[in-house]
């Protein structure tokens, strides 16, 4: 097993990245300082620049085992695509050299014609470009030099999820630096930084390949829940099985090769789950490492005889898996806008910065529910082990109790942090909070950052940060303009903060998510409660959200209006697999294996019949599963008479799928666990949850 049990991890960490330390051992002293104004500043980079950088590149991958390159991008499939060219160039002797240009590094030509355009492009439109992100590191992988780029159409329309998360980072950089120049400060950029914590699910392999619905949805389409699931709350935090201790150390391993900062690991709440956590990095490079981090654990899996599942609910009846993104603004003298300090009341920029979160969050609710909306993602939000789907924001006691003392034009005197006793001698002082977290909340302040708790843990986070950033960026732009032009700055920030905080107090919510009262209570506020996929998608293209993405440069409408297609495509598309693939398991394994186990049955009563003793359990059970078997057989024939019905139309299908098909797979569900229940061990046809969830 390859870990780093010997290794010095300073050594180790980055060592397969074209990180800031290689280009400054590497290039020349001008050109590193060119490329650093690049990677801090966004200034654009000069070609002559670009080729120097280049060779510099290649020499270094070379040495680290490299033969080719790609392009890395995130199409619109949330999923990285690369195209691998090696650096062979030939000589007129038949030898060949190893070369690599600036142009090959700044630009690529991948085919865009496969990849989810929304109607941006036709199918016979082929060309595509892919442009080198300089501000997110390369890396050697698999004797391949990675590049990270961003993905274009050749008529210039945005293709991928990094182009818009660039752009929106650039919106909120422009106005934060607005704001901060009214407080004396100057600063160049200010950048949005990014933790996503990471849930997932390991199970064995040989229990994975024989599970149709899992090799191809993702999740478990069948499943009786097992005699014992989370309730016992033994799992979380607990102990690490030998098997899951060397999987997560391998795979940190691999993953600080990548300069991906993996922090924590534990068991989740349910049986086989587990989360890892990085430390904070600049968005658009956390978004890069979450992709690679995703694509590391399943690989790392397979080496231990696991399978990683990334599904938001791959079980019925226990905890899903979020991604929980941990949002923060830092300038570039490295201070984070977020952190109140010891006297958050009196902390005016602290509480500006604040209350731009606030109002773009309420605003904006309705974007970031888009923003994590899909078809897995619809099983957890809501279901008491997640966020609730109405977007609030949970800010704390001690910050509740400033912001209405704003409201009331009150002085509030700062909460003195004080130290708690446990009442056992030998333990020392525990410093205490101001505040208590909350769990239910989907989007929580904690301490000098949000936590957005509602993405699911396959989504690509680039969405909900552009949702996030530009957001706040308008607002951000709102108080510029309105403090700019002011005579006297305080009064008006004092006025400002106290109008926007009664405007927006709906949205602050620090009670429990998970009550049935909160949902009339948040109707009754005017908060939207976007259940569903279908519920959400509409949202996406309102004229209030169109125009604030085209105000700040992130997005055209006609981008948006295919990005709305996209999402809702990928939705019936999920659904029409996962109601295709419970089909087939039907047809071939459920109802074949009830049968062959009721004709046993059924031949064991004939059997004591015909030696003169009756057999009234058996026959009763043969009664039975003969007609739970008839009602899965008329549940099978409705879920294909739905999916036949199905409309062609985009707008119409998502919601026929929701208000038709899932219900039709859930009473075939029901049916069929009702009936592994019944039916032996051996011969139901694939691993139930109990082998699943509890192996040795």
């Amino acid at each position: 097993m390859n870990t780093c049990a010997n290794s010095k991890v300073p050594e180790l960490f980055g060592s397969m990245v074209f990180n800031e330390a290689v280009m400054k051992d590497r290039l020349p002293k001008d050109i590193f300082r060119a490329l650093k104004q690049t990677i801090k500043e966004g200034t654009p980079l000069d070609p002559a620049v670009a080729n120097v950088v280049a060779s510099a590149m290649k020499d270094w991958a070379l040495s680290k085992g490299g033969t080719h390159y790609t392009h890395w991008f995130q199409p619109m499939t949330g999923v990285p695509a690369e195209k691998h060219d090696s650096f062979i160039s030939p000589n007129e002797d038949g030898t060949v050299i190893m070369e690599f240009s600036g142009k090959e590094l700044i630009k690529g030509e991948p085919d865009a014609s496969s990849f989810p355009s929304g109607g941006l492009r036709a199918t016979f439109e082929a060309r595509g470009y892919t442009a080198w992100d300089p501000t997110s590191y390369a890396f050697v992988k698999d004797g391949t030099l990675y590049i990270p780029t961003a993905f274009c159409s050749y008529t210039g329309e945005i293709l991928d999820k990094k182009t818009p998360l660039l752009r929106s980072m650039e919106a909120i950089s422009k106005q934060a630096c607005r704001v901060l120049r009214l407080f004396g400060k100057e600063c160049k950029r200010v950048t949005t930084t990014v933790g996503p914590e990471q849930e997932y699910f390991l199970i064995n392999e040989e229990d994975y390949r024989q599970r149709e619905d899992l090799i191809i949805t993702g999740r478990t389409l069948f499943g009786a829940m097992p005699p014992k699931g989370q309730e016992m709350d033994d799992h979380y935090f607990g102990a690490l099985r030998p098997r899951v201790a060397a999987f997560m150390a391998e795979l940190d391993n691999e993953l600080w090769k990548l300069g991906i900062l993996s922090k924590t690991k534990h068991n989740e709440v349910a049986p086989c789950q587990h989360e890892l956590a990085p430390i904070f990095s600049t968005t658009n490079i956390a978004t890069d490492h979450n992709q690679l981090m995703m694509e590391m654990m399943k690989r790392v899996a397979k080496k231990h005889g696991f399978v990683c599942l990334l599904h938001e609910k791959p079980f019925d009846g226990v905890n899903g898996s979020g991604k929980h993104n941990n949002w923060s603004l830092s300038t570039d003298a490295g201070e984070n806008l977020l952190e109140p300090g010891r006297t958050p009341a009196s902390n005016k920029q602290f509480l500006l910065f604040l209350t731009a979160v606030v109002k773009a969050v309420d605003e904006y609710q309705d974007l970031l529910r888009v923003s994590v909306a899909n078809a897995g993602n619809d099983h957890r939000l809501g279901a008491n082990e997640a966020p609730p789907a109405i977007v609030s924001m949970f800010v704390g006691d001690e910050l509740e109790a400033i912001l209405k003392a704003i409201e009331a034009g009150e002085t509030h005197t700062d909460v003195e942090k004080t130290m708690m006793s446990i009442g056992v001698s030998v333990l020392p002082p525990i410093p205490k909070d101001t505040t208590d977290r909350n769990r239910t909340s989907p989007f929580a302040f904690t301490g000098n950052k949000f936590e957005f708790r509602m993405p699911g843990s396959t989504l690509n986070i680039a969405c909900t940060n552009i949702m996030l950033n530009t957001a706040v960026a308008e607002e951000l732009r709102q108080f510029a303009d309105a403090l700019e032009a002011s005579a006297n700055f305080d009064e008006a920030l004092a006025s400002l903060i106290q109008r926007e905080i009664k405007a927006h107090r709906r949205i602050i919510f620090n009670g429990n998510g998970y009550s049935a009262q909160w949902p009339v209570e948040a109707e009754a506020r005017g908060l939207l409660n976007l259940k569903s996929t279908p519920d959400a998608i509409p949202y996406y293209t309102t004229d209030k959200n169109v125009s604030l993405f085209k105000r700040h440069g992130v997005y055209t409408k006609v981008e948006m209006e295919s990005r709305s297609e996209i999402l809702a495509e990928e939705y019936v598309k999920t659904l029409h697999i996962e109601a295709l693939t419970m089909l087939d398991m039907l047809k071939k394994q459920i109802v074949p294996a009830v049968i062959s186990y009721s004709k046993k049955l059924a031949d064991t009563v004939a059997v004591k019949k015909s030696i003169g003793v009756d057999a009234p359990a058996e026959l009763a059970l043969v009664q039975a599963l003969t007609e739970k078997t008839a009602a899965l057989i008329d549940r099978q024939r409705d879920i294909e008479a739905a999916v036949a019905a199905a409309p062609a139309a985009v707008q119409q299908a998502p919601r026929y799928y929701h208000d038709a098909v899932i219900p039709a797979m859930e009473a075939a569900r029901q049916t069929a666990d009702e009936l592994e229940m019944m039916v032996g061990e051996t011969d139901w046809p694939f691993p139930t949850y109990s082998k699943i969830l509890y192996y040795i």
